[in-house]
């Protein structure tokens, strides 16, 4: 433990060197051009993969081994196509809604806990900076479609702005029952509540993942995961954006790196929503029955932060990868079914989640289902 105080002591010490500033225009780069970017692109290369695989058909095979080189062809393709604008749209909130939904997008990765060593900035507030952020993105969808002067992107905005709205709130009483058990609301320390910790003079403490905790937050996971799915408006929930009525939705005028843009946020959103998910109820960078900690006394910190960063993101892109075979196994729901799925449906579960938590841990002191089954075996 002595090499990971060094290690976290050192890492501040150098952070704090120079303005405030310049380290956030760094953080900035580097979250788009070493994090955002590449796995956008590569998520679009698998989707189109996996789809092509669920179709029984080859998917991208031409550029590069594989067609692994397909992202960066398209990623050209879009810098190099006209930047148009339509004729009668606000050119500066044409201009800046892709931004503003970008920036929602990447604004969220300060509190993401990508390990124990890798974590931007674990304030005392993470998870409500994390849902505050990521709100950007409903003005951002209904300004560009609104400032398009196109009736389909305005359309596709109203659904748009009415489903995030509306979705945020079993979002964010989904979240509660996390905050319930670990007595906080950083995502860092939260993560940190979930590690299966061993004591000579305690015996084993039996902390699991908080998806397991009790049977109201196994729910509350399901909850949190559909209600993101809706957010990042894809399939069962992508309305705002359905070709067979819409054309494009919101996106429809939008050429270019602008539509790249746009895709690139809604990548990044998935990212950040599987993130969270992992984070909240799949202990994040903890192993079951494995204490990653305890390895810093034999194996130099930095490796043991990687260990971390590795766990933490296999368990995000196997949520990744059920958010693309979900879009290529369910039908689009209509507007009148998205809406009643929300307010009939989520809203009440999440609540009884949420009272169910609660009671949970009145009743039972606090302790999870394990600690119940396994507490004898406890000093």
């Amino acid at each position: 433990m002595a090499n990971s105080a060094l290690f976290a002591h050192s890492l501040q010490d150098w952070i704090g060197i120079g303005p405030l500033w310049v380290w956030a225009a760094v953080s900035a780069v580097v979250i788009l051009y070493a994090i955002a970017l590449p796995f956008a692109g590569i998520a679009t290369y698998v989707e189109r993969k996996v789809s092509a695989d669920m179709q029984d058909r080859f998917g991208p095979n031409r550029v590069g081994p594989f067609g692994i080189l397909q992202f960066i062809a398209d990623f050209v393709k879009m810098l190099a196509k006209q930047d148009f604008i339509p004729q009668g749209a606000d050119r500066i909130l044409f201009s800046l809604a892709p931004i503003l939904v970008l920036a929602g997008a990447c604004a969220a990765f300060a509190v993401l806990p990508l390990s124990k060593y890798f974590l931007g900035a674990d304030m005392n507030i993470g998870i409500l900076y994390a849902l505050a952020v990521t709100t950007l993105i409903a003005p951002g969808l209904l300004l560009g479609s609104w400032a398009s002067q196109n009736k389909w992107s305005l359309l596709g905005g109203l659904r748009a702005a009415a489903q995030i709205i509306s979705y945020e709130i079993p979002v964010a009483l989904s979240i509660f029952p996390a905050i319930l058990i670990s007595g906080t609301l950083q995502i860092g320390q939260i993560v940190e509540t979930q590690g299966w910790v061993w004591s000579a003079q305690a015996g084993t403490d039996y902390h699991f993942w908080n998806a397991f905790h009790n049977p109201f937050c196994f729910l509350a996971m399901f909850l949190l995961f559909v209600g993101g799915l809706a957010e990042t408006n894809r399939i069962p929930f992508d309305l705002p954006e359905a070709e067979s009525e819409l054309v494009s939705g919101f996106s429809t005028e939008f050429s270019g790196m602008r539509f790249g843009l746009y895709a690139l946020a809604e990548f990044v959103d998935i990212f950040v929503m599987s993130s969270i998910v992992v984070a909240l109820y799949l202990g994040g960078w903890q192993l079951p029955f494995i204490n990653i900690d305890q390895l810093s006394d034999s194996i130099p910190t930095l490796l043991v932060a990687f260990i971390q960063l590795g766990c933490f993101l296999v368990k995000v892109f196997m949520l990744v990868f059920v958010v693309m075979w979900l879009r290529w196994t369910l039908p689009r729901l209509r507007v009148d079914q998205l809406m009643a799925a929300c307010w009939k449906g989520l809203v009440p579960l999440a609540l009884v989640n949420l009272l169910g938590t609660a009671v949970w841990m009145w009743a039972f002191n606090g302790r999870s289902i394990a600690q119940l089954v396994l507490g004898p075996m406890v000093n």
